[in-house]
């Protein structure tokens, strides 16, 4: 069993994280999110710097509001007619590899928020997500 309160967010990041860019189509990206089971995609603007997060909610709202009132076919169609920028959440809380497992969490339920890129200075070193903590809690299960 880990002892949770001595890990820290490089212990347990995801470090091979899938990104796009913030001028890709939303339906490219929602593409690359369902192929990869991924719920939260990093957005780097054109210096490899990140600008955003897409998540399958952004995208969602992105083609209803687009789509509203007509079915599925044409939320998907209204997809590939937005940018990613156009979609994606930039109001954005970051955590660095070296904080606490406990201090990332506390910022996760403070802004009720289901990730955090995790900065290395100005650089993406990985994302920490609720899924992931709640994978350590079910391994440490009794």
């Amino acid at each position: 069993m880990k002892d949770l309160s001595k890990l820290h967010v490089r212990d347990v990041m995801h470090g091979d994280v899938a990104t796009t860019g913030r001028n890709e189509m939303a339906d490219q990206a929602d593409r690359m999110m369902q192929d990869g089971a991924i719920r939260h995609l990093p957005v780097l603007d054109d210096d490899g710097l990140l600008a955003g997060v897409l998540t399958r909610s952004d995208l969602f709202r992105g083609a209803l509001a687009s789509a509203l009132g007509y079915g599925e076919h044409a939320q998907t169609r209204s997809l590939a007619m937005l940018r990613v920028k156009e979609v994606m959440t930039t109001d954005l809380h970051t955590v660095a590899p070296d904080a606490s497992l406990a201090e990332a969490a506390a910022v996760m339920v403070e802004h009720k928020i289901g990730c955090l890129p995790v900065l290395d200075g100005e650089k993406l070193a990985g994302i920490l997500t609720l899924s992931r903590l709640a994978e350590l809690i079910a391994e440490g299960a009794p």
